[in-house]
């Protein structure tokens, strides 16, 4: 294997890690509004997420980063042509941070209310963003001859991007309400997993629908089998939420998410961002990427700094394990001088 197939396999990694562990992120500010009757309930759902949330988004740093240093052109040109879906992500995840940080600053009603949907918007905005990007990336936009978009944003907008969007809005809220189903106790618990069944066939539905598209299209042997992985975990998934197991639902949504990005990818390979102008000016992983010495460095840096990046995060996950509710949430008693994300228990 060569090291431009060895970084697509590790952005490929990088993106999966991040929509594993951001998803459940997203799917938790989605249920916001809807799992949090009081102002306890709401600080319960936002402590399940807050020791983790800017963590979790180092992989979309990650991401980028790797992208732009192991291929230089397939980041020129999908920032280039992606430019206002990928600044709007950027707006809502710095809202959304802020939200994070600013909701318990002020002991005031319409203050957290305003921050609680600010949540709420930078949550549901990346979920729908992020599917229809990587719907286009695979289905291929227009691209010249010199590697530069030709197309507008209603390019982006189609038919088969749109249903990608649809499906990582609603999975990621599906992951997200399995979490806080594992994450929390009492009546939040117990209303996580009732919501979790209740979108459950939508979510089969349009992840199905999305997978045999891709498949049927851009597809190979190889992303074929990841397809049936996904749609098999999904379906575990339901099956053990609706029977109460919320810790193997988890893990099943996870391998949804795992299984059907690495769908994507593999159906992409060896392009990383295919014309629809002409096959001939696809980016692909070789006309796109950096030079052998510069990715050999990246490569020796990747090897030293990610075991180490890994065993802190699973720590982190590690040091907050355990379930809270209600119980654990201590009332307000003056102007909050901690932030709304923080967490009320300890381990």
């Amino acid at each position: 294997m060569q090291l431009v197939d060895v970084w697509f396999t590790l952005i490929a990694i990088l993106w999966i890690g991040y929509f594993v562990l951001e998803g459940f992120d997203f799917g938790v500010g989605i249920l916001l509004p809807v799992l949090g009757r009081s102002e306890a309930e709401r600080r319960v759902l936002i402590n399940t997420i807050g020791p983790v949330w800017d963590g979790n988004e180092v992989w979309l740093l990650v991401a980028g980063g790797a992208t732009f240093a192991a291929f230089p052109e397939w980041y020129a040109t999908l920032f280039s042509g992606f430019y206002l879906p990928l600044l709007i992500i950027l707006v809502c995840l710095i809202i959304r941070g802020v939200a994070f940080e600013y909701r318990g600053k002020v002991d005031d009603v319409s203050w957290r209310a305003r921050w609680d949907r600010a949540i709420f918007i930078g949550s549901i905005g990346p979920a729908i963003l992020w599917g229809v990007a990587f719907g286009n990336i695979v289905r291929g936009v227009p691209i010249d001859k010199n590697k530069e978009f030709t197309g507008n944003l209603f390019t982006l907008l189609n038919p088969f991007s749109l249903i990608g969007g649809l499906v990582t809005l609603t999975l990621f809220t599906l992951h997200g309400a399995v979490f806080l189903a594992l994450k929390t106790k009492g009546d939040i618990r117990e209303r996580a997993m009732a919501i979790a069944s209740r979108i459950s066939p939508v979510v089969v539905l349009l992840a199905v629908v999305f997978l045999v598209w891709t498949q049927a299209k851009y597809g190979s042997g190889w992303s074929a089998a990841t397809a049936v992985i996904a749609a098999i975990a999904l379906l575990i998934g339901v099956a053990a939420n609706r029977a109460g197991r919320e810790g193997l639902a988890f893990l099943m949504t996870a391998l949804t998410i795992v299984a059907a990005t690495a769908t994507l990818f593999l159906a992409l390979y060896p392009d990383v961002m295919p014309s629809s102008t002409n096959a001939a000016y696809s980016l692909t992983v070789h006309n796109a990427s950096s030079t052998h010495y510069t990715l050999k460095i990246m490569t020796f840096v990747a090897v030293v700094f990610t075991p180490i990046v890994l065993i802190y995060q699973g720590w982190t996950y590690w040091v907050f394990r355990k379930r809270i509710g209600v119980s654990d949430i201590p009332a307000v008693t003056e102007p909050a001088a901690r932030s709304g994300a923080e967490t009320a228990t300890t381990p």
